[in-house]
Formats: structure tokens, sequence, C-alpha cells
């Protein structure tokens, strides 16, 4: 009994289990598609001039 469940277990253990090539191709290129926006966005106008607001305040912050 032990034996067919453990060899079961052996067999399940040597299945691929992890990405193709391509898969880890197309998620470098997700991972760098929305690096790039996050850029674009903390890049904008509008915030960064916010980031620079609360840079502002917590530098001129009394404790």
């Amino acid at each position: 009994m032990y034996g067919k469940v453990r060899a079961r277990l052996r067999a399940r253990m040597r299945q691929d289990a992890g990405m193709v090539t391509s898969e880890y191709a197309m998620g470098i290129i997700a991972a760098v598609a929305f690096a790039v926006l996050l850029y674009e966005v903390v890049t904008s106008g509008q915030v960064k001039s916010e980031l620079q607001d609360i840079v502002k305040r917590a530098l001129s912050a009394r404790m």
C-alpha cells in the first residue's frame, strides 16, 4: 500500500510544474511594461509635484 503511494508521489515530483521559456519571456515583458507605466505615472507633472510637496512637508515637520 505505501509502495504505491510512494510511487505516485515520486511520479508527481518528477513532472515539470515550472514555467517554460515562453512563459518566462511573457512574464518579463509584462513586468517591464508595468514598470514603464509606473515610471510614466510617477514622473508625470502632477504626481511629481505632489511627491515633492510630501517630501517638503516631511522635512520641515517639527519633532
